[in-house]
């Protein structure tokens, strides 16, 4: 990509009046526009992470046999009427009236409509186990959006849904599942623990909430330092009481214990083990031998696509802006010639590059703007790709570039022979 064809909407200054840094640096790096309250326009700089995110799980539930499909967004009311959370979801579910008078629902979560679709298409238990997911967007009706994509009344998310015969192999994909989820954020590069959490309004007995790390986190995690057996906080209520009844006695905090930490977070992915609540109620079984009905047993999996970038965001960053890594930059490499419209040796040395880490399937941006080259480093600091090439003739002549690495800032010589191998070595590693 040269970056005189590209859309760039970079902020110089903090936007006024936000405190979240994910939420200041996806504006001033261009990734995101606010459109009105919690609803946010995708611009090529964030759709291209976010289209990588996207990638990485995709990949990762492939790999387990789970099957890509796409459900509406809008949904039927007598769906959540059968399975009765359309009393119980609360206000947060958004509605809309079509010109027939008629209420819909602008989906939150699948699990009515997949249920209501595997009732329809599987009639044995050969079928089975059934592993279905997409990845779409998703409505809720907040009541405060807050904190940029962490919070907001759109968000995309990742669903998937799985179907068995029986609890034994419900567990089986949900061990599968929790492993997977395991490999999907430590391919991001996320600091992350998993939780035992309660199931709620969702159904079942048994799921887990996967927190990332960050300050501004709305949740509070106790673990001990191991990072294993992590509580939630805010939603346990046997360690809210203990925390309040010591601070009322004048006893220490849990947090004040050796053995144990406090730490913020936020909630990027949910997995429940659902069993039989939503197959009941709308009727999906397979008939046994016998010709009794054996209801299928559910599992639900969901991840937070867009709160995901907002974690990354929040764990790496400096002073200067972004710093992704090589798997999720919008852009693995960039090329920022010094006098790239006064020196014919530089163009010519900064094209050569270009092509070579093109042929290299290197997503890689030459900065062929005529602009200053302060401006041009600190946007480019500010984005955050991870590989910078400085070409200029002062090392030209000693053929050799300028390698500046955004994860520590650190600048190096390089052949410019050598150069294009040194990128791709980095990005296989994925620094």
């Amino acid at each position: 990509m040269r970056a005189n064809k590209y859309f760039f909407c970079t902020i110089k200054e903090r936007p006024h009046n936000i405190d979240i840094i994910s939420h200041q640096l996806m504006l001033r790096s261009g990734m995101i526009r606010k459109t009105a309250s919690g609803i946010y326009t995708w611009l090529p700089t964030g759709l291209r992470v976010l289209k990588k995110i996207e990638n990485i799980v995709r990949e990762e539930l492939n790999k387990i046999g789970a099957i890509e499909i796409f459900m509406p967004i809008i949904q039927p009311v007598h769906l959540w009427k059968i399975s009765k959370r359309w009393n119980t979801y609360g206000k947060e579910l958004l509605k809309v009236i079509d010109r027939h008078n008629i209420t819909h629902i602008l989906g939150p979560t699948h699990e009515e409509v997949i249920t209501f679709l595997v009732k329809n298409e599987v009639h044995s238990y050969k079928q089975l186990p059934l592993i279905l997911y997409q990845i779409q967007t998703k409505f809720r009706d907040e009541i405060r959006p807050r904190c940029g994509v962490m919070r907001s009344k759109e968000f995309i998310m990742k669903d998937a849904y799985s179907f068995h015969a029986d609890i034994t192999s419900l567990q089986t994909t949900y061990h599968k599942m929790h492993q997977t989820y395991t490999k999907i954020f430590q391919r991001m590069k996320l600091k992350f623990t998993d939780i035992k959490a309660k199931n709620g309004e969702m159904g079942g007995n048994i799921s887990h909430e996967f927190h990332a790390f960050t300050n501004n986190g709305e949740d509070k995690n106790i673990y001990p330092d191991t990072l294993n057996n992590s509580h939630n906080i805010k939603k346990n209520y046997s360690i809210q009481n203990t925390i309040k009844s010591n601070n009322k006695e004048g006893k220490k905090s849990l947090d004040e214990h050796d053995c144990l930490n406090i730490e913020r977070s936020i909630e990027i992915g949910h997995i429940f083990q659902l069993e039989q609540k939503y197959s009941k109620t709308i009727n999906a079984y397979i008939l046994e031998n016998n010709g009794n009905k054996n209801f299928l047993n559910m599992g639900c999996y969901g991840i937070g696509i867009t709160r995901i970038i907002s974690a990354i965001i929040e764990q790496n960053h400096d002073n200067r802006g972004i710093i992704w890594n090589s798997s999720i930059s919008p852009f693995q490499a960039v090329i920022l010639p010094i006098n790239f419209h006064k020196s014919n040796i530089v163009q010519e040395i900064s094209e050569k590059i270009y092509l070579q880490l093109k042929e290299k399937n290197v997503e890689t941006m030459l900065d062929d703007r005529n602009i200053h080259p302060g401006i041009m480093f600190t946007e480019m600091e500010l984005i955050g790709i991870p590989h910078s090439i400085i070409v200029s003739e002062r090392h030209i002549y000693n053929n050799e570039i300028e390698y500046i690495s955004r994860f520590n800032n650190k600048k190096k010589l390089i052949k410019i022979n050598n150069i294009s191998d040194y990128i791709t070595e980095k990005i296989k590693k994925n620094i």
